[in-house]
Formats: C-alpha cells, sequence, structure tokens
C-alpha cells in the first residue's frame, strides 16, 4: 500500500533519532547518568556540565550525524519528500525517545544535521546565527532558539512555504523544548555558559 514506505521511513529515522548518544558516551567514559546532572537533557550542552568537552564535542557531531544519516537514508528509499519525513521524524526521536520515556534532548544538533542534509545553504545561514547569538550572548538556550527559528525563515524566502514546512515543525518544537529555558530568560535567570549555576 501507499502508506507502507513512508511509515517505514518514520519509522527508522524515529528509532535512528532516538539513540541517546549523550547517554552513551558518557556512561562509556564512566562520567555517570547524564539524566542526574544540570538539566537533565541528553544533549551536547548537558554533556558539557560533566566537565568533558570532548565528550560534549562527540556528542554534538553525533546528535547532528544521525540527522543527517536519516535524511540520506529518507531520499534514498522515497526520492520525492522521504528525506524530509527521515529527518524529521529523527528529530522527533532525539527529542521524545520511547528508550528515555519520551523525555530527550533539545534538539538543535539534530536540527542542525537535518538541515544541513536538506540544504546546505539553510544549514550555513542555521550555523551563522547559532554561532552569532551564543557568542553575543554566551547563552546555550538563546542560541539555539535563534537558529532553529532562523531556519524555517531562511527556507521560507529561498524556496516557498512547502520547503519550509519541516523546518518549522522543528523550530516550533525545539522552542517548545526551551520553554523552561525561556521562562529563566524571562526572569534574568539563564546562566552562560561557563557560569556555575545550572540549566
Amino acid at each position: 500500500m501507499e502508506w507502507q514506505l513512508p511509515a517505514l521511513i518514520a519509522a527508522i529515522g524515529y528509532l535512528l533519532g532516538s539513540i541517546p548518544f549523550g547517554i552513551v558516551l558518557t556512561r562509556l567514559a564512566g562520567a555517570g547518568d547524564l539524566r542526574a546532572i544540570g538539566s537533565g537533557s541528553i544533549g551536547a550542552t548537558n554533556v558539557l556540565r560533566t566537565g568533558r568537552k570532548e565528550l560534549a564535542a562527540a556528542t554534538l557531531m553525533l546528535d547532528g550525524a544521525k540527522g543527517a544519516l536519516a535524511v540520506l537514508i529518507g531520499s534514498r528509499l522515497l526520492p520525492d519528500n522521504g528525506g524530509a519525513i527521515c529527518g524529521v521524524l529523527a528529530f522527533v526521536g532525539h527529542c521524545y525517545p520511547i528508550w528515555l520515556g519520551f523525555k530527550g534532548g533539545k534538539g538543535v544538533a539534530t536540527m542542525l544535521g537535518v538541515t544541513l542534509a536538506l540544504n546546505w545553504i539553510i544549514a550555513l545561514i542555521f550555523a551563522v546565527v547559532w554561532l552569532g547569538a551564543f557568542g553575543l550572548s554566551r547563552i546555550s538556550s538563546v542560541g539555539g532558539m535563534s537558529a532553529a527559528v532562523s531556519a524555517p525563515l531562511a527556507a521560507l524566502m529561498l524556496g516557498g512555504p512547502v520547503v519550509a514546512t519541516p523546518f518549522a515543525i522543528m523550530a516550533l518544537i525545539v522552542v517548545w523544548r526551551h520553554r523552561s529555558n525561556i521562562a529563566r530568560l524571562l526572569r534574568g535567570e539563564e546562566p552562560r555558559v561557563g557560569s556555575s549555576k545550572e540549566a
């Protein structure tokens, strides 16, 4: 049936995205349970709070790589829109992994990987905004949310609403996943990277 291949692609993307590299790497390195540190998130920013910069860098790259790989797999199986389906579901899998009670990461690195595989120009804008916003604020959540929101805006200008749709879905989830960070930002309590506070 026509729905079977898209369903298979969605399942592959979700399962690939739900691999919690942050937890795997910190456990293998003897850095403890990542979910008991800082914000409890499984992403690179929280891994950084273990004091292991190399683990944080590896988590960032692997979380991005699984998003990009999902797009490549989906595109191979269904050339028209399989890449977007598989990539977005990988992103959802990272944010809401079934293995961890649907409590995953914030999704920024995985969104970058998906974006890079879908459209390198949009990914470049994403990366520049991420680095620029973070560099100015020294606040991880500001960099991540700014980058996420920039992607659908860039896609809208470059390709229109249809092209922007997968990026908009991911951006909305990224902002939703950062709702506690937004509350702290409004109160002026969101910590900067390198501070002693936990987020």
